[in-house]
């Protein structure tokens, strides 16, 4: 017994360093495996390769897969007990599938044909291998990228460096050769990247023209991406494959997610990925059973037509495969209900994957109630009047309010205008389609430039203000409109507190709101009068809707995006990253933070007024 112990203390102290190093330097490899492999697969399949190049790239994946073996074995080997900790129920089914490539190499193939020689050939079989070792790359990747988070890293940070190197990968995938027809500019390229990571739809080509079939699956990748947020993707991924992170990333994983507490914070990704699948699932069916048989296309046309715009229409980008966006002839007579199951996807993604998770909590609270109903033949005849939340309440009663003025505004002016010729129900349809498409969708039915300045400017409004939090949608979002309403509001009645709905609003709530509105007035200014300098051609308003189009990543425009300079496109990039990352989130990433100091200075005050 004594010797154990004396072996036990000379593992920790002289044999457990070099373990951490030996581990530390397998991780570093397999990092660079992971990164390599996601390159060899975007080299092959975006570019023409001779034999010696396939030859050259399949060597390159068994080395790939010659280093997570030896990884995961090392780490079975060395450090069981942490490992069987940390690794979660799907990583080892994960590490079982990988041993099972183990298999073709051991054993010779069976020369009797049935199922044993079947199951050999799909282990030994390259799609097999890629799949699995992709998807270990991927966890790998997003694990060691929430892991940043634990060496107290500014999160802010880090959430805007994770979009931009999106952004950069998209514009590399986007400039290969199999991705476009006949090559694009990397200014092009970069500006779509953007505004497909950045979820606007603003684009300085033509779409539907430009692009492959490899380059729209690029597109819709990032607008997915783009649209759930990489830090979301990227912890789902890590907490839910690989395992337990620290305290500290969980902490600021919750802030990110805006998840109540740790308990529910996987619960919460689960949530966010499961509805944004489930409604852009059941888009894809509605626009699929509108357009079946009526737009020239076979079955399989039909559904990546209907998953690419369901997946544009929640995420809020605004891209179409079609040639003049959704004002397609194609489109346009016939079709209501295409438009208004748009305008519905649209409306979701824009709301916001809180107030989505507070409907289903209402929903399982009613069908519980009824089921308690059912069982005992007692009705419960107690209200809970708090199942709404507050954030809730405002986001819908603004969301329904901005729609109802919008289509009701856009009705008034254009019925008898660009809805000349239309039917009633037309008219009707095409005013809350053009209504919803602002908050921030940037869909278009019809050409926006030959709308009156009336509409124009409700347009502007509306892109402005946005969705809401935490949403797929921009703008300064409708949560802190209503907030900076609210606050001039009691400032006119003269009351010292914010309320609504019987609730007093935080004072957090209303200096970060006004900080917001102040913001984006600001970095408006400064990006219009620099753009008015680089296009002296275009006009004030061309210019001013094309950039509260891109900081509110809108994706509308007045037909200028093409038309603009080099400078002037890496302006309006530069604007729709700032839309999606987020004002103060992208400040708070580059000032320093003061500390909270246990002092106050003397009040004094300003004369206003």
């Amino acid at each position: 017994m004594k010797i154990y112990h004396k072996f036990l203390l000379y593992q920790n102290k002289w044999i457990h360093p070099y373990i951490r190093v030996a581990l530390g330097v397998m991780t570093t490899l397999t990092y660079l495996a992971s990164i390599l492999l996601i390159v060899g697969l975007v080299y092959e399949h975006g570019f023409t390769i001779s034999v010696a190049e396939a030859h050259q790239l399949q060597r390159l994946y068994h080395g790939v897969w010659i280093v997570f073996l030896s990884d995961i074995s090392l780490r079975i080997a060395l450090e069981y007990k942490d490992t069987r900790q940390t690794f979660s129920k799907l990583t080892w089914i994960l590490t079982f599938l990988l041993y099972l490539t183990l298999v073709p190499v051991v054993f010779h193939r069976p020369e009797v044909e049935g199922a044993i020689q079947a199951v050999w050939d799909f282990l030994n079989g390259r799609i097999y291998h890629l799949a699995l070792l992709l998807m270990l790359s991927f966890l790998n990747l997003s694990y060691g990228l929430v892991r940043l988070l634990g060496r107290r890293t500014n999160p802010s940070l880090i959430l805007a460096v994770s979009f931009l190197i999106i952004i950069l990968i998209g514009t590399g995938l986007l400039m290969l050769p199999r991705s476009t027809v006949a090559g694009i500019s990397w200014v092009d390229s970069l500006f779509i990247s953007t505004s497909a990571v950045c979820v606007t739809g603003l684009t300085s080509v033509d779409v539907a023209s430009t692009f492959t079939t490899t380059g729209f699956v690029i597109i819709i990748l990032l607008i997915q991406i783009g649209g759930l947020g990489v830090m979301t993707l990227t912890s789902f991924f890590a907490m839910f494959f690989m395992g337990n992170t620290s305290l500290y990333n969980q902490l600021v994983v919750r802030d990110m997610v805006s998840s109540n507490s740790l308990n529910s914070l996987l619960s919460t990704l689960v949530y966010i990925l499961g509805f944004t699948l489930a409604i852009e699932g059941a888009g894809m069916l509605a626009i699929w059973s509108d357009i079946h048989g009526t737009m020239g296309m076979d079955i399989h046309e039909e559904l990546a037509f209907s998953a690419f715009h369901s997946i544009s229409a929640f995420c809020n980008a605004g891209f179409s495969t079609l040639p003049g966006n959704l004002g397609n002839p194609l489109l346009m007579s016939g079709h209501n209900p295409f438009y208004i199951y748009i305008s519905l996807l649209i409306i979701l993604g824009g709301i916001g994957f809180p107030i989505l998770v507070n409907f289903k909590d209402i929903i399982l609270y009613h069908i519980r109630r009824f089921w308690r109903f059912l069982r005992t033949w007692e009705w419960d005849g107690r209200r809970f009047y708090h199942l709404y939340n507050l954030n809730t309440r405002i986001v819908l009663i603004v969301t329904f309010l901005l729609l109802v003025v919008g289509t009701a505004g856009i009705a008034l002016f254009e019925w008898n205008a660009s809805f000349a010729g239309m039917s009633v129900a037309d008219k009707w349809t095409q005013a809350f389609f053009n209504a919803s498409c602002p908050r921030t969708a940037g869909f278009s039915s019809l050409d926006l430039a030959g709308l009156s300045v009336q509409t124009l400017l409700i347009y502007l409004i509306l892109m402005w203000i946005g969705g809401g939090s935490q949403s797929t949608a921009g703008g300064i979002k409708v949560n802190a409109f209503a907030v900076v309403v609210l606050n001039l509001v009691a400032v006119l009645r003269g009351t010292e507190r914010v309320e609504v709905f019987g609730r007093e609003l935080s004072y957090d709530s209303i200096r970060r709101s006004n900080a917001t509105v102040v913001m984006s007035f600001g970095v408006l200014f400064v990006f219009i009068f620099i753009i008015s300098i680089l296009e002296p051609k275009l006009s004030l308003l061309t210019v001013t809707f094309e950039c509260v189009s891109a900081i509110s990543t809108v994706g509308s425009s007045l037909n200028a995006t093409p038309l603009l300079g080099s400078d002037s496109k890496l302006l309006v990039a530069l604007l729709m990253f700032v839309g999606r990352v987020g004002l103060i989130t992208l400040m708070l990433g580059i000032i320093k933070q003061k500390k909270n100091t246990k002092y106050q200075y003397p009040s004094g005050q300003i004369i206003i007024n």
